[in-house]
């Protein structure tokens, strides 16, 4: 019974060690995807600035040899 109880220990104490190691994992991917999805806002806010500023410029004549 004591060898079991050792064993339960032992395996509780892997498991534990474990499950921080992954909460570290599910952390660090978190911090990454927020990361990315503030590059992926500003990308956007940047696509859109230019949209507008193209927009906006007037559209230039055909040079006048044509």
């Amino acid at each position: 019974m004591e060898k079991r109880m050792e064993a339960l220990e032992i395996k509780i104490s892997y498991q534990e060690h474990l499950i921080q190691e992954l909460n570290e994992v599910v952390v660090r991917q978190q911090s990454q995807m927020d990361k990315l999805e503030k590059s992926i806002h500003q990308i956007r806010e940047y696509l859109r600035a230019g949209e507008t500023h193209q927009n906006t410029q007037e559209v230039e004549s055909p040079p006048p040899h044509y």
